[in-house]
């Protein structure tokens, strides 16, 4: 059954949600060539890159930091999932969105806002990013 499902995320990976893999294929494709290797999570493949940043989702590929834990892997991988039901429309709905808003968050926070004005709302707050920490959470439940 695993197998099955494997192999349905990444057909629908390459096709549906082709836009976000094919950056996520050309980022490992210079990850590799500067040798980082590559592990596996749930459905996916990810690298580790940098310090204290978070991760990066592109398609059936994810990218985090050396900080990261399961939550963060399964996170990204929920954004994984979000890939092949949103299709060609993910950068548009969940991936410039999400970058903006991660963006602005650190240069909010940078900026001391957080303390003299209003602290921020919660990361999973804003619908994309808490549907793919529930998803992560629920399908990639004990995976490390």
């Amino acid at each position: 059954m695993r197998a099955v499902k494997i192999t349905a995320f990444w057909l629908l990976s390459l096709t549906w949600g082709c836009v976000m893999t094919a950056l996520g294929l050309i980022a490992s494709l210079v990850l590799l060539c500067t040798g980082h290797r590559p592990r596996a999570f749930g459905y996916s493949f990810y690298f580790v890159v940098g310090k204290n940043w978070g991760g990066v989702n592109l398609g059936a590929v994810f990218i985090v930091c050396t900080a990261a834990g399961l939550s963060t892997l399964q996170h990204e991988a929920g954004h994984g999932v979000q890939n092949i039901v949103f299709g060609i429309l993910t950068p548009f709905i969940v991936g410039i969105p999400s970058m903006v808003r991660y963006w602005w968050r650190r240069w909010y926070v940078a900026k001391g806002y957080n303390i003299t004005k209003k602290p921020l709302a919660d990361y999973d707050a804003i619908w994309f990013e808490g549907q793919a920490t529930r998803i992560g959470a629920r399908l990639f439940l004990s995976l490390i």
